[in-house]
């Protein structure tokens, strides 16, 4: 299924495909030239029951959006603009973070403890527009919790929430950061063809757990992105590919669109790979206010 096609640049993909906080994997373990189905079963096989893996489902990192929208947002299409295009306009001080650390709990009663970010901070990741469109006017900030998607399942984490002219619930933003992410197992593949390319971010996963979707690249002069899947016990590895390719002229510009991919059962607990890193697909889109792992 398709979505509304978006231009990104090419300082984004570079971003994806280094992922995971910078680190590289390590020396000699790239690959350059691999079929795409064996490559699927050798990320699935580094990541299965590795302490990589252990490390990922211990600790928190955010799989859903860590931006919630106020009931019935939006209301028209100027705070619709305003909301794409990051612009807002502060009208309060702003609370510093409480001293005390954050509490984040899952719903099998486990919990973990991290810094609190402040509520600049946190309004600082959604107002980056400089457009002198239209902008979401924010008139109160005050610290309460949010339920997100997280790599250990569904949490409930504090929140910096947001009050919006012309809105009667908040805007929430997550208000700790995930801590830094464990190396990879396994190398990325060096070289890009259209069988196998990097994919920008996962965009949601439905409550059916069975839906996902995903943001994959493209080019101007072929049919569109496509995302095959190999389902593993502890993970499931994504293989993003460009279809349709023409060999006449074309422009270099890079875009990126929704594809939406459906599992045989619910992803539950287990790692969302990209076959093409061999790292867990980043959180959300690449120019969202949402954090990311990577």
């Amino acid at each position: 299924m398709r979505s509304v096609k978006m231009l990104v640049t090419l300082g984004l993909v570079a971003a994806a495909v280094v992922g995971c906080g910078d680190e590289r994997a390590p020396a000699g373990n790239s690959v350059r030239n691999v079929d795409t189905a064996e490559r699927a079963r050798r990320v699935a096989a580094a990541w299965e029951g590795s302490e990589v893996a252990r490390a990922w489902r211990r600790d928190y990192y955010l799989l859903g959006d860590a931006v919630q929208l106020p009931d019935g947002a939006f209301h028209n299409d100027a705070d619709k603009r305003a909301y794409a295009t990051q612009n807002f306009d502060l009208r309060t001080p702003l609370p510093d973070a409480p001293k005390k650390p954050g509490r984040i709990r899952w719903t099998d009663g486990e919990a973990l403890t991290l810094p609190l970010t402040s509520a600049r901070a946190a309004y600082d990741t959604l107002d980056r527009g400089e457009s002198p469109g239209p902008a979401l006017t924010v008139t109160g900030a005050r610290l309460g919790s949010m339920t997100v998607l997280t790599s250990r399942g569904k949490a409930t984490v504090p929140a910096w929430l947001f009050t919006v002219k012309g809105y009667d619930t908040p805007l929430k933003r997550v208000a700790v950061t995930p801590p830094k992410p464990p190396r990879s197992p396994i190398g990325a593949v060096q070289n890009e063809t259209d069988e196998l390319v990097p994919l920008y971010g996962l965009n949601t996963v439905a409550q059916d757990g069975r839906t996902l979707t995903v943001l994959a690249k493209h080019g101007a002069c072929d049919d569109g992105p496509a995302v095959d899947v190999l389902e593993a016990e502890g993970s499931v590895v994504l293989s993003a590919s460009i279809r349709g390719t023409s060999d006449g002229p074309c422009t270099s510009q890079s875009l990126a669109e929704k594809v939406t991919v459906k599992l045989r059962r619910p992803v539950g607990e287990r790692i969302l790979l990209d076959a093409f890193t061999g790292r867990p697909v980043p959180q959300g889109e690449p120019y969202s206010a949402s954090p990311s792992w990577r």
